[in-house]
C-alpha cells in the first residue's frame, strides 16, 4: 500500500466509489471556497500523482478480486440490458443508450470531460528581489 495522507486515501476511496475525480476531491478536501474549474485541476493533479494512482489501482484490484468480476462480465451484462431495452414491447431507447454509454465508459472510450481555464501570470522579479 502506498504511503498516503488520510485525505489522499479518502480521495482514492471516494474516486473508486464515484468514478469522478472532482467529486472525490470535494469529499476528501475542503473545497467549499474553490471554483469548479480549480477543483477539477486539483483533482486531476492528485489523480495523476504516482502514489495516488498506484493506490487507486490497488483498490480496483482488491475489488475485482473480491467480486471476481471482469470487464468482459460487465460488458456482457450491459449488452444484455441494451438488447432487452431495444427488444421490449415498447423500446426503451434511453435505457439502451445508457447501457451503450456504460460500455463505452467501462472500455475507456468515454471519459468525463473537464473544462478548465488556467490563467498564467508570469512572475516579474528584479535583481533586487534575489539579493
Amino acid at each position: 500500500m502506498a504511503d498516503l495522507t488520510p485525505k489522499q486515501e479518502a480521495f482514492c476511496l471516494a474516486y473508486i466509489e464515484t468514478g469522478n475525480a472532482s467529486e472525490a476531491y470535494r469529499r476528501a478536501y475542503d473545497a467549499s471556497r474553490m471554483k469548479p474549474a480549480v477543483i477539477a485541476v486539483k483533482a486531476s493533479e492528485l489523480l495523476s500523482s504516482g502514489k495516488v494512482s498506484v493506490r487507486v489501482r490497488e483498490i480496483q484490484a482488491e475489488h475485482r478480486g473480491r467480486h471476481r468480476i471482469t470487464v468482459d462480465d460487465l460488458v456482457a451484462e450491459l449488452e444484455e440490458a441494451r438488447v432487452a431495452a431495444m427488444t421490449a414491447e415498447t423500446a426503451q431507447a434511453s435505457a439502451a443508450t445508457a447501457a451503450t454509454m456504460g460500455k463505452a465508459k467501462l472500455l475507456g472510450f468515454l471519459t468525463d470531460k473537464v473544462d478548465a481555464t488556467v490563467t498564467y501570470k508570469p512572475l516579474r522579479a528584479s535583481v533586487d528581489d534575489f539579493v
